[in-house]
């Protein structure tokens, strides 16, 4: 029997389950007895780095396997972080393309092919950021919280059709952690009376909506479910207003960023945003606020105007002609915000080690290779354990073209997540990869 700070003794009363949780044992602390070991005690996170239209692969695959390997030349920028990686390849989505772009978006997030209607589409189901906060995220203030430096990024989906949207204000979203209504460790601010009413009143709301669901068709139901569990959402995070604010040694009210960041020559500040939102999520994370995110930096199919670049990146990807020098270029910009919402997370220290110690963070994109819409050599690179539970410094090569959800599915049980699988049909994985696992 496997024993941590998450081991539950179960047993039946009357007809019921009981659950009871287990006292801290020497078995949970380090050798010196001063620290719970591996990040116990620390709260496991999630984060995910998302761009657009892929890489390179002949100059995105690093050289050597295990933990004897080199950078490949587009992820140079990742240098100082180098032994908090672990790069996977060799990997395929195992989904239909039937859209470029989205396909492989809602293959590597949903681990679902596109749901199809007319000319539209929608992703297959639910993301992991929606799967894993689920599960972990219940317990704070923001179930999740996505954002991203280029407007409209965000691919976050309850399931069909009902799509969480990202925030790409620096200062919105630091308005909607740290403004009214947050308590630093210490703070002595008064409870808003006005919460309990609020809640209150969310309570006689989600009655009425029992009653309504009872006279509607299966399909209202259904839309009314995903509408309510906003509400349910909400009703939670009031509840977190009126407790204490966790005890975190690091937690402290970040500095607020600029009001606005305005284009530049027509080329948007993806830099300065994707750093100040980074800076904030972090100090989010270590004052609890959250233990899911995702950074939705760029989306699939955008033609955005990187520095130095002549014309739009998915303009570029098919037009550029030989290798591909602008492609390149906008790859080693990319690669350098991954690089930094890195750093930013390992800056934070959290018991014996770092903040980033206590994470998993999933960076890939939506293809491979951008001019041919590739599924498979598919990009993904991992940056922390959960606390021990995943390898680091290390490149894990797949000879045999294995599903990229296998992946996911590893992360996910990595949080301590029983899942039986990740993904639907053909994209489905039931099998994690071992090799990934401390």
């Amino acid at each position: 029997m496997k024993i941590d700070r998450r081991t539950l003794l179960k047993g039946v009363l009357g007809s019921g389950v009981v659950t009871i949780g287990l006292p801290m044992l020497e078995v949970f602390m380090n050798t010196n007895g001063t620290a719970l070991a591996q990040g116990e005690g620390f709260a496991p996170r999630f984060g995910l780095f998302f761009w657009g239209n892929g890489t390179l692969p002949d100059k995105w695959v690093p050289s050597g396997e295990g933990d004897t390997w080199q950078l490949s030349e587009q992820m140079q920028p990742l240098a100082a972080v180098q032994d908090r990686l672990t790069v996977v390849s060799g990997t395929e989505l195992k989904v239909p393309n039937l859209i470029p772009h989205t396909s492989g978006a809602s293959g590597i997030l949903a681990g679902a092919p596109l749901i199809m209607n007319g000319e539209s589409s929608t992703f297959g189901g639910p993301t992991l950021d929606v799967l894993i906060a689920n599960e972990i995220g219940n317990d704070t203030r923001f179930r999740s919280i996505e954002y991203g430096a280029a407007p409209g990024g965000g691919r976050s989906f309850n399931g069909p059709n009902s799509q969480n949207p990202a925030e790409s204000s620096p200062y919105a979203l630091f308005e909607r952690i740290f403004g009214a209504g947050f308590r630093a460790p210490g703070e002595t601010t008064e409870v808003d009376p006005k919460i309990a009413l609020r809640r209150s009143v969310l309570d006689a709301v989600m009655e009425d909506s029992r009653r309504l669901q009872s006279k509607v068709s299966a399909n209202d139901r259904i839309r009314l479910e995903q509408h309510f569990d906003g509400i349910r959402e909400l009703e939670t995070r009031l509840a977190r207003l009126e407790e204490d604010p966790p005890n975190r040694a690091a937690c402290a009210r970040p500095d607020a960023p600029e009001l606005a960041y305005p284009d530049i020559d027509g080329r948007a500040q993806l830099t300065a945003k994707n750093r100040a939102m980074c800076d904030i999520m972090a100090m989010a994370l270590a004052c609890d606020q959250s233990r899911v995110f995702s950074n939705y930096f760029t989306y699939p199919v955008n033609n955005l105007l990187f520095e130095g670049a002549t014309a739009g990146h998915h303009q570029l990807t098919h037009d550029e002609p030989g290798d591909q020098p602008q492609v390149n270029a906008i790859v080693l910009q990319i690669m350098t915000e991954f690089a930094y919402m890195v750093e930013s997370l390992s800056a934070v220290p959290e018991g014996d080690g770092t903040l980033l110690d206590n994470c998993i963070v999933l960076a890939t994109s939506d293809v491979s290779y951008g001019r041919t819409h590739n599924l498979d050599e598919f990009p993904i690179i991992l940056s922390g354990t959960a606390g021990g539970a995943i390898k680091q410094g290390v490149h894990y090569r797949s000879t045999s073209a294995e599903n990229s959800a296998r992946v996911v599915l590893t992360l996910m049980r990595a949080l301590g997540i029983n899942a039986e699988g990740f993904g639907v049909d053909m994209g489905r994985a039931t099998e994690s990869i071992g090799a990934l696992e401390s």
